[in-house]
């Protein structure tokens, strides 16, 4: 969701429309009650409620760049911005290469 501020809140919920009334509502979660949501920017479904977790914890350690890259569905910039990352993490590893 994009929240008052201008930052971007990531979560998961079994029942999607309760949790955003709660959201709504600033019953959710402190982020939201102080910092008011605005929109939802982008909603992915998934048959399990452990792969949702494990995507929202994915999602929580992107970049902003990378995740406005997503919300925009900007693949080239999405591929862009990991390979980069994929870079980095090459060059700091392998110190002959």
């Amino acid at each position: 969701m994009g929240l008052q501020s201008g930052g971007i809140y990531i979560g998961a919920s079994a029942d999607l429309s309760q949790r955003l009334d709660d959201h709504l509502a600033g019953n959710a979660c402190r982020t939201t009650r102080l910092d008011r949501p605005l929109a939802v920017l982008r909603v992915e479904i998934f048959s399990l409620f452990a792969e949702a977790r494990t995507r929202e914890a994915q999602l929580k350690r992107w970049s902003r760049r990378k995740k406005e890259a997503l919300i925009r569905g900007d693949v080239e910039t999405l591929r862009s911005l990991s390979q980069s990352r994929d870079a980095d993490k090459d060059s700091r590893h392998c110190a002959n290469c």
